[in-house]
């Protein structure tokens, strides 16, 4: 069966493809992502197509494990290609599914493989994919040019030495960090203590001082965002010194006590984020960890996470009011995981944009459960009735695959589709000229603009 992938795919309108045909060689600026630094510097040499398709992928696990699939073959020590045998097998029921379409495009676009991935072509796209991940034009660096991509912005612990960054300064393509706080925010979790520990600080002010010479560390490699996983949007106001000491010295603490501290580290570091001029990052929403057993075999980010349902309005509102009129409101990003929540956003950021930057509160792109066709027009749609599309800075792969970049293509084909049929149905003219800045704008300029890149 042949590949969907063609020149046409999702666009349905001629409007659509002229459209397209505007935004689909631009580069690439991959602002958030899970990529590995490591990996990225070292030049890793993928060992096979399981390897490459699925180590590390857990959007795929969690069909694997739908379709039936023991974890032996997922996570567990079955071969390679067993592996990769049981995706296949699940392929041809995902329909709807956007893994299907990503990974057809994959297929197409790194391997130029026309024929549709199932149980019986399995042998013949295996051998096609690690004969040329065999080669050295096939390796971690090469993969990234190979896919356009001008800027990658990966995800670091505020303790991360940026040894690989340091490295890779001659690279053709701008491999910048992104400031990750999470460990060192979230005093409720198991986690802190050590971390604390780890870091050699003693009080709050000592962690204070650290967080601020950290960012100052990151800055100097040319960091531009930080990020911030928000399961809820803390705040309170209290003394988070003396939370802290509580907190250190084994006493339990209250969800009061929680909030005052997360919501004053925030504030820390919102502070130094609008000084350097840095986007700050809001990912809500997300339920972690559901499966106990699991996590405890695995560990997080395997594949057992869900959707939050929570009311977020009136603390982010509070929250981002106690930034504003203080003076340190950063350039911010908002993204939600429950699409509920998608008109709270996307009139959330309008009570806060202001000059000279444009579009300096933005509703983020369509994330993880939600990086979807579906997910993404309605995100669009939102934005372009309560805001300005326009202004929109785009996608980002939020992945660590480094063949996750067709999802720029599919993110490009879908936004070309919504404005063509707006075209096609005499709900915007044929004003190709606006047309063609507006959607190089969202696929790649206003993201370029808006980080200073």
């Amino acid at each position: 069966m042949k590949n969907i992938v063609n020149d046409n795919f999702m666009l349905k309108t001629d409007a659509a493809k002229k459209l397209y045909g505007y935004v689909k060689d631009l580069p690439i600026i991959d602002y958030h992502c899970h990529l590995s630094p490591a990996q990225i510097a070292q030049n890793y040499q993928f060992r096979n197509a399981f390897d490459l398709f699925l180590g590390g992928d857990h959007y795929k696990w969690r069909q694997l494990r739908t379709n039936g699939i023991d974890e032996e073959y997922i996570t567990g020590n079955a071969d390679d290609y067993e592996k990769f045998k049981q995706f296949a097998k699940t392929m041809p029921r995902l329909i709807g599914n956007p893994i299907y379409h990503w990974t057809h495009l994959e297929l197409k676009r790194y391997f130029d493989i026309d024929v549709a991935l199932d149980e019986n072509t399995c042998e013949e796209i295996w051998n096609i994919c690690n004969e040329k991940l065999a080669r050295e034009d096939y390796r971690a660096q090469e993969l990234i040019k190979r896919s356009n991509v001008e800027v990658v912005c990966t995800t670091d612990d505020p303790a991360d030495t940026l040894e690989y960054h340091k490295q890779l300064k001659n690279f053709k393509v701008k491999v910048l960090p992104t400031f990750r706080p999470d460990k060192a925010v979230e005093i409720g979790k198991d986690t802190f203590i050590p971390y604390i520990k780890n870091i050699g600080v003693n009080s709050y002010a000592e962690l204070v001082a650290w967080i601020k010479d950290r960012i100052e560390f990151f800055n100097s490699y040319g960091c531009r965002l930080s990020d911030h996983a928000l399961e809820y949007i803390p705040f309170a106001q209290g003394d988070a010194a003396k939370v802290f000491e509580l907190r250190m010295s084994g006493a339990e603490l209250t969800q009061e006590q929680i909030d005052v501290f997360k919501t004053a580290m925030l504030e820390v570091c919102a502070k130094e984020y609008a000084r350097l001029d840095w986007a700050m990052q809001l990912h809500i929403g997300a339920l972690r960890n559901n499966n106990t057993p699991m996590f405890k075999r695995l560990g997080p980010d395997t594949g057992f996470d869900s959707i939050n349902d929570l009311c977020i309005a009136e603390k982010l509102s509070a929250f981002l009011n106690n930034l504003e009129t203080n003076g340190y409101l950063p350039k911010t990003i908002l993204y939600t995981l429950n699409p509920k929540d998608n008109y709270v956003l996307g009139t959330m950021i309008g009570n806060f944009q202001k000059g000279p930057s444009v579009g300096k509160m933005q509703f983020g792109s369509g994330w993880w459960f939600n990086d979807q066709r579906d997910g993404m027009v309605e995100q669009m749609k939102t934005l372009a009735n309560l805001g300005t599309l326009s202004c929109f800075i785009g996608m980002l792969t939020d992945s660590r695959s480094f063949v996750s970049y067709p999802r720029h293509e599919y993110f490009r084909r879908i936004l070309c589709d919504i404005i063509g049929t707006w075209v096609t149905d005499g709900e915007y003219p044929e004003d190709y000229d606006t047309l063609k800045e507006i959607v190089t704008g969202i696929c790649y300029t206003n993201a370029k603009e808006y980080f200073k890149f």
